[in-house]
């Protein structure tokens, strides 16, 4: 059974969401203030987790936490779950690591959908991994069972969202995909400024390792390609 961990301050919702997920089949667990669920992951990761942002006292605790989460675990399915809908906060989600930021007013059915294939994508890291699943261009390698990419043999730490558009993108050098193709890839619904987001932040990690990288380029106007 599939672990759950909401990070939520306000009762109602968070039992809400609680009792929708558990009827779907989760284990559920709760908190409603960031020291409680921080300890707790210390101990135990949960197998995703979704967070609010402001939590109790803390206006960006769930930033925080975030943060430390994706310390523990660079792969593990985190998403923001808020009312805070401006594009200040979504880029800052996403630059922290969560792999999805919705907002409070997205449909249950579509939050179960999301989950759903979040959770597809982080099983493929118990696949055991061979010689074929590897994919090499250049410098870059993909092992497309364990969810890891390379960089001149180094590994870039990569979100599970993150992963699947460097995939998408390498796997068809100098073929350009528009926005929606990188979220049919990824599995996910989110508008053109949070895969911007995502891009930014894939090509930050390159960069961190290798200053010269430049294989992710723009094409205006109709989206992303991988440099041959």
């Amino acid at each position: 059974m599939k672990k759950i961990a909401i990070v939520e301050d306000e009762t109602a919702i968070r039992e809400n969401y609680m009792d929708v997920l558990e009827k779907h089949g989760y284990h559920v667990q709760g908190f409603d203030n960031r020291p409680d669920a921080q300890a707790a992951f210390e101990l135990n990761l949960p197998d995703l987790a979704i967070i609010d942002i402001g939590l109790q006292n803390e206006i960006d605790g769930g930033f925080t936490l975030c943060q430390a989460l994706r310390a523990m675990s660079p792969t593990l399915p985190i998403i923001f779950l808020t009312a805070r809908d401006s594009d200040f906060d979504t880029v800052c989600g996403l630059r922290m690591g969560a792999d999805d930021y919705l907002t409070k007013d997205i449909s249950l059915p579509h939050l179960i959908a999301r989950i759903a294939a979040l959770f597809r994508r982080s099983d493929l890291l118990a696949t055991p991994s061979g010689q074929e699943t590897l994919m090499e261009r250049g410098s870059l390698t993909i092992d497309q069972n364990k969810m890891q990419v390379f960089w001149n043999q180094h590994r870039i730490e990569l979100t599970v969202t993150e992963f699947w558009m460097v995939y998408a993108l390498a796997k068809r050098p100098g073929h350009v995909k528009s926005r929606h193709d990188l979220m049919d890839e990824a599995q996910v619904v989110v508008d053109d400024s949070t895969i911007t987001s995502h891009i930014k932040r894939i090509r930050k990690k390159f960069l961190q390792l290798d200053p010269q990288f430049d294989r992710i380029n723009t094409v205006y106007g109709m989206g992303y390609r991988w440099g041959e």
